[in-house]
């Protein structure tokens, strides 16, 4: 898969993502400051987010110091479903049950331990295909239109 990381700063807790999802066997599409970039929060979260809506990138992992304003503005593209994570429960949950495209992990509480098992858990689950899945998922889409 071809995933697109952003944030609006490089760091390195962002360093050491980009060469995980790289040793998971994906390719990586960088964004903002990390592709040397003075680009502001709000700038790398709608073009990453872009970039997955029109699937030129399968997934996106974003960052900002909270996580939340990345996820809001991630969020204001259509078909886009960015998901803030602060543990592996909440990756698992946000893809099997939201179908969520985006994982958006905060820069001030994520340390290496954790991102790894939020990246692994993102990683190994899939869309949920339950009819409530299904059913609310397209609700959220039937919205955007």
């Amino acid at each position: 898969m071809k995933i697109a990381i952003g944030s609006d700063e490089k760091t390195q807790l962002t360093d050491w993502v980009i060469d995980y999802v790289k040793k998971l066997g994906h390719k990586v599409e960088l964004f903002g400051p990390l592709k040397d970039e003075d680009k502001e929060w709000a700038d790398v979260s709608l073009e990453l987010a872009e970039r997955v809506a029109n699937k030129k990138c399968t997934q996106g992992i974003l960052f900002c110091w909270t996580g939340t304003g990345a996820s809001i503005a991630a969020n204001k593209v259509k078909g886009i479903r960015a998901a803030l994570c602060v543990d592996k429960e909440q990756a698992k949950g946000a893809k099997k049950w939201n179908h969520a495209n985006v994982l958006v992990m905060s820069l001030f509480l994520t340390t290496k331990k954790l991102a790894k098992e939020i990246i692994n858990a993102w990683f190994s689950e899939s869309f949920g295909k339950k009819d409530f899945d299904i059913r609310n998922v397209k609700k959220i889409k039937n919205y955007e239109k």
